[in-house]
Order: C-alpha cells, then structure tokens, then sequence
C-alpha cells in the first residue's frame, strides 16, 4: 500500500508587537497663560496626521481645573489638574509665577523623581529653581528675569545670551518663541533628525535653531524684532549643494561680509559659514536615515563635496561616523 502523505502543515503567522506607548508630554498652565508656548508645544508632541507616526501624547493639566485666562483675552478650559503628572513622561511648564505652590512643586518633583523630563519656558524656570534641580548649572534664562533668578536662586549660572540649554532631565528656554526650536530638539535627541525634520516641515517651521543661537536682545521700542534674515536662510536652504560663500551670502543680502557676519552673530550667535555646515550636517542625517544613498552621493547633494569631508565634518561635529550613525538610526 502506499503510505498516506503526511498532513499539511499550515505556516504559523507570529502577530506583530503592538506599538510602544507614545511619549507622555503634559503641560502644565496657569492663569493669564500665554498661549504661543503651549501651541508650540501641542503642534510638536500633538496630532501631526496619519503619515507620520505618533510617538507622543499631549494635553494640558492646571493646579485648578476650569477656565483659566489668558494673555489673549479669552479663556481656556482645562479638565485636567496635578494628578495628570503623576503619568508625565515629560512636563512643560509653559508659564508661572516666581512663588509657585508647595502643590505645584511636589507634583513637578514627583516626575522629575520618576525619571520624567522636565522643560521650562520663561518664567516657568521658577518651578525648577525652587526644587533646587537647577543648582550649579547653566539655565536659559529671560534678559528680563535673570537679575531676579539670580537673586532669588544664587546657585543657578543664568544665562541671557542663548535661547535654550537641555541638561538631559531639565531644559529651559529663556524665551516663548524658542519653544517650538527646543521641543523639536526632543524629537530629534528621541527619534532622530529625519523624524524631527519631519514634524518641522509639517509645521511649515523655520529652520530649528540650535541651544547655542542667541536670544534677541532688548529693543528701544516695543512690538517683535523684525528677521532680516529670514530670506538669506531660506535661500541658503534651496542651495545646500551649491559652494555658497559668505560673499556670496552678503551680495544676496546686499551687505558687506563683516556686516552680514555680525548681524548672524546677534541673532543666530553662529558664524555664516558654521550655521550653513549644521544645516548640512542636519540634511546628512536626515539622508542617511530615510535613504540607502552612499555617502559620496549624500556628501554631493548637501554641498560637503566628498565622502571624506563628510566623514571629517562628522566625527568633528557627532564624534561619529556616518556608517555608524546610520546602523544606529536605520
């Protein structure tokens, strides 16, 4: 007789893991909040769409739920209160006042003692001056407050000249407007520059701005300080492969080469030539993260010219190779 043949064997389908958990962000408000802060930081960590994946979730907690004012003019209803961080990943605090309430602080200590991050915008620099979790280190700090920090909390190193400074567990950010640019810098250190570059360009946002570019210093008159080079960069931008030269950049402007680099030094607290290598440096790992181009071909197409000054700008820069950086964000 001929054996029977033995049973089929169906494949067996291993179901893929479920998705990690997205990021907790909370940010904690007050009332008159200002509101361009807390946008910023809802138009990062919130809803970006259904292209981009979603590694956090945003929402707003107040010591006392219920509507809350704002510098706008209008209010805000807020359904959340300070239990809310008991489950922050990471808390902005987006505006206060110098003498927070012993509530506040220990729900703010309460994450940063889990491991939260903690990230503090303007005046709400109070909030982690007061539990000591800035002592005997640098701080983004306000032109207007830092004569104030300084004699309230003396073991702080205020500094007035940059728009933010991120220690890992705590980042402050002297300014409102530098909100955007510091909460894009968590997505990058998170999920890499292509995923932040991403989430920029669905903001249609400037160019992030590096801790290190300067806050706008005081002026005579009121109203905001007008960007005069706001059309230079977005040139520079659309011409990253081309050998652009700071001459070059000055005759686009229309001013002399020593102007043209004092006027980055006051508002972008870089040289020409190296705000134009960290935007290229930003657009190689972007290239090697989202593409299998090699790297003569990615060195070519953001202006570094070879493979081998890619690799030395690098290593100068990352303290990395581009090969290892991609292994490491593929």
């Amino acid at each position: 007789m001929i054996p029977a043949p033995p049973p089929a064997t169906l494949p067996v389908c291993t179901p893929a893991p479920p998705p990690p958990d997205p990021h907790r962000v909370v940010a904690l408000v007050g009332d008159n909040q200002e509101l361009y802060p807390v946008t910023s930081a809802s138009a990062v960590f919130g809803y970006q769409g259904h292209e981009i994946p979603q590694r956090y979730s945003f929402r707003l907690c107040a010591e006392r739920p219920g509507a809350l004012t704002t510098t706008l003019g209008v209010p805000i209803h807020v359904e959340h209160g300070l239990d809310t961080l008991d489950s922050a990943d990471t808390v902005v605090i987006a505006g206060w006042t110098i003498a927070p309430t012993p509530a506040v602080l220990d729900a703010v200590a309460g994450v940063h003692a889990r491991g939260g991050r903690i990230v503090a915008v303007c005046a709400g620099i109070y909030i982690p001056a007061a539990l000591g979790l800035l002592d005997g280190r640098r701080a983004s700090v306000h032109w207007e407050l830092t004569a104030d920090l300084a004699a309230r909390h003396p073991r702080i190193v205020p500094d007035d000249t940059v728009i933010y400074v991120d220690h890992g567990d705590v980042a402050t950010a002297g300014a409102s407007a530098a909100t955007l640019d510091l909460c894009l810098h968590q997505v990058l250190q998170e999920h890499g520059a292509s995923h932040a570059m991403r989430i920029g360009r669905q903001l249609a946002a400037g160019p992030h701005r590096e801790g290190c570019q300067r806050q706008y210093p005081p002026l005579p008159t009121t109203g905001p300080m007008p960007d005069s080079l706001a059309g230079l960069l977005e040139w520079l931008l659309a011409r990253l492969a081309d050998p652009v030269t700071v001459e070059d950049m000055a005759a686009f402007s229309g001013v002399s080469p020593r102007t043209l680099t004092r006027q980055f030094g006051d508002q972008l607290g870089v040289p020409p030539a190296r705000w134009l290598l960290e935007r290229r440096l930003a657009a190689a790992r972007a290239l090697l993260e989202d593409t299998d181009l090699p790297v003569e071909a990615i060195a070519t197409r953001v202006g570094l010219s070879s493979a081998v000054n890619l690799r030395r700008r690098f290593h100068t820069a990352l303290n990395t190779t581009p090969a290892a950086y991609r292994r490491s964000f593929r």
